[in-house]
């Protein structure tokens, strides 16, 4: 009886061994679970991209209309024989993108010749594209490559350019000549930018019938002066624009003051108690 119970107890011991490694081992997998479950959580958070910054919103929505941007009495100095006094339109597809209008005409001045002289003007509006950048990034890249294309004119002589200033954000003046027409020709062509739109305005004359060239500084005077009102006309569809938005926005608060008015006089109408008492003779 007594030999029995060692016996025993050593059985006992040797049956909890498994339990002890089984209980060791699922506590090993359950740890490298934890891990693996980190490791991924931690993956995806690493692999999320940030979102890209939004464009600055293009400061203008639309274009004036080339025709009227330059002032009639500038247009009259400028091209004192217009065949077309109000200028003519180029075509165009979608005139809040890009526009044009143009002057041209032949002052006879009799024993003294005639003088010929051409005036344009062209608009380029960009939009902000999150893709492609802000409206004004756009125009500054546009505005850059019309300047290069100006000075690389066919047959142009003396090409000059320098930074003028006083018109726009930024904006260069071409001079150059030019012979056609068995004619000397001679060219001012101001490149300039505001905001996101880019202006580009040719002003050139040529004597006819033996008389003179027009001096190179009469006409950059002249392509300098209708820039600077074809940059203002640009400039003023922000202001057209606000005081628009703004003339709404009053006309619906004094609509919305009116109809409280009204729903105030209604309700007080509807709970103003009414004598029925018949009055005494």
């Amino acid at each position: 009886m007594h030999r029995s119970a060692p016996r025993l107890s050593r059985i006992l011991a040797c049956a909890a061994v498994p339990v002890m490694l089984v209980a060791v081992g699922c506590s090993s997998d359950s740890g490298s679970d934890g891990k693996k479950n980190a490791g991924s959580s931690s993956s995806g958070t690493a692999s999320a991209k940030p979102s890209k910054p939004a464009v600055e919103a293009a400061k203008f929505t639309d274009l004036p209309d080339p025709c009227a941007s330059i002032a009639k009495k500038t247009t009259e100095d400028l091209v004192p024989e217009a065949k077309k006094k109000g200028g003519t339109a180029g075509g165009s597809s979608d005139l809040a993108a890009r526009s044009s209008c143009s002057w041209n005409g032949l002052d006879d001045q009799g024993v003294k010749g005639s003088q010929y002289r051409w005036l344009d003007v062209g608009f380029t509006r960009f939009d902000s594209d999150q893709s492609l950048g802000s409206g004004a990034k756009r125009a500054t890249d546009e505005y850059a490559k019309q300047v290069t294309k100006t000075k690389a004119a066919e047959g142009a002589k003396k090409v000059a350019a320098e930074p003028t200033a006083g018109i726009g954000e930024e904006a260069t003046l071409v001079t150059y000549g030019l012979s056609k027409t068995d004619e000397d020709f001679a060219y001012a062509t101001v490149v300039a930018r505001t905001g996101n739109v880019v202006v580009t305005l040719t002003y050139n004359g040529a004597g006819y019938a033996g008389a003179k060239t027009p001096s190179s500084a009469d006409i950059v005077k002249g392509a300098q002066k209708a820039a600077k009102e074809a940059i203002a006309a640009v400039e003023k569809t922000a202001d057209a624009g606000g005081a628009a938005k703004g003339d709404a926005d009053g006309t619906k608060a004094e609509d919305a003051k009116k109809d409280a008015a009204g729903a105030k006089g209604d309700a007080e109408g509807e709970d103003s108690p009414k004598s029925k008492a018949t009055p005494k003779s």
